[in-house]
């Protein structure tokens, strides 16, 4: 699945980069947070609000997300590419943008933690969230400065998804979840 999603091929003045991030949560309450694309600042911390611009949430959908003070730009257009709820994957490119993070495309892929359960003998509930991007590197900066902010911030939000995901009250059964119409409270 890694090699499947999350090989790029770069252009000269593009950079890329992958990270990984174990949450002790159920893949399906995961999957409910990263599937909401009109949705994403349940979870991202850069994000002040969200506006779907065209579509209903689904592949093809346009959202308009404003950036929180301090961020360097207010806004970014983005459309989503691919979604897919039985591979866990959703894919999504900044299609305008008032921030130096031009054509940037992020693809997420969640999975079991079935390794890490079996050789612990217990039934556990970790999700492995992957996220890969790629990025045209600004005129003004280099590939290795590019990378470490974008992987600073993709950090950032993968470790605030993680956060928000252990922290839910998962009273209800999640297994149960219906993930097409399950509603986040922000």
């Amino acid at each position: 699945m890694t090699k499947l999603h999350h090989t790029h091929e770069l252009s000269p003045n593009q950079c890329s980069s992958l990270l990984v991030q174990i949450i002790d949560a159920p893949l399906p309450l995961v999957w409910s947070f990263v599937r909401k694309f009109d949705k994403p600042q349940c979870y991202k911390n850069f994000i002040s609000s969200c506006t779907l611009i065209s579509g209903e949430g689904g592949v093809g959908s346009v959202r308009e997300v404003n950036l929180v003070s301090g961020f360097p730009g207010k806004k970014s257009i983005e459309r989503l590419d691919f979604l897919d709820d039985d591979m866990h994957v959703s894919v999504f490119s900044v299609v305008d943008a008032d921030h130096s993070f031009l054509n940037f495309k992020s693809i997420i892929t969640l999975h079991d933690d079935k390794q890490e359960e079996e050789e612990e003998g217990t039934i556990g509930n970790k999700t492995i969230a992957i996220e890969s991007y790629v990025v045209d590197i600004p005129d003004v900066s280099c590939r290795e400065d590019t990378c470490e902010v974008t992987d600073n911030i993709m950090r950032w939000n993968l470790r605030s998804l993680a956060w928000v995901a252990e922290n839910m009250d998962t009273s209800t059964q999640v297994s149960s979840l219906n993930l097409n119409k399950t509603e986040i409270t922000c």
